[in-house]
């Protein structure tokens, strides 16, 4: 029988090294008789999304605290991932990201007053600033990136499953797509 993720939680949580590896046991495939057609909605995905997005900064937090890092949240690090080898307006930084203005304001503050970003005026306009990685920040960039690469090798065993990732990943971008349309053109996805 398949067990479910919310009953592994209590597996993976005490071990901090390698979780990636206990992880590799956890079925990526789910019965068709674990899902209800007429319970899946929007709302139910999106709730799907929220609490698999709490459980990646949870791995994240763990790897953080494997690698001895303790000055960045999982959250900086995904802000980190978003502005990767880009230079970035604010702005564009919360175009890219699901950031609202205040905590990302707090996240970058403290993001360049650890030194893993660099802050500094546009030559254009410089009331606007421009960000860009530090080399600590892209060090932990690529130290994050290498855990999961291990991770996705040793947790996605065969073709189909790396297919149903690319399903996954399809499905999601739809969705995103989809509601920011429908955001922008008040319901009329057409």
């Amino acid at each position: 029988m398949v067990r479910k993720l919310a009953e592994i939680d209590d597996d993976i949580a005490p071990s901090v090294t390698p979780v990636w590896a206990q992880l590799s046991a956890v079925p990526m495939r789910m019965n068709d008789a674990d899902t209800d057609v007429a319970t899946v909605t929007h709302l139910e995905i999106a709730r799907v999304i929220e609490r698999a997005h709490r459980r990646f900064l949870d791995l994240l937090r763990m790897e953080l605290t494997r690698l001895g890092t303790d000055d960045i949240s999982p959250s900086q690090v995904m802000l980190l991932f978003t502005i990767g080898s880009d230079e970035l307006s604010v702005r564009d930084l919360l175009e890219r990201g699901h950031y609202l203005g205040s905590n990302a304001s707090y996240n970058l503050k403290q993001l360049v007053d650890s030194g893993y970003v660099d802050r500094s005026a546009s030559p254009r306009d410089r009331r606007s600033a421009r960000l860009r990685l530090t080399e600590k920040a892209n060090q932990l960039c690529e130290a994050i990136r290498t855990v999961h690469d291990n991770f996705h090798r040793q947790t996605v065993r065969d073709e189909a499953e790396a297919q149903e990732l690319v399903t996954a990943y399809n499905v999601l971008r739809r969705l995103e797509i989809l509601w920011t349309s429908s955001l922008r053109y008040g319901g009329e996805t057409n």
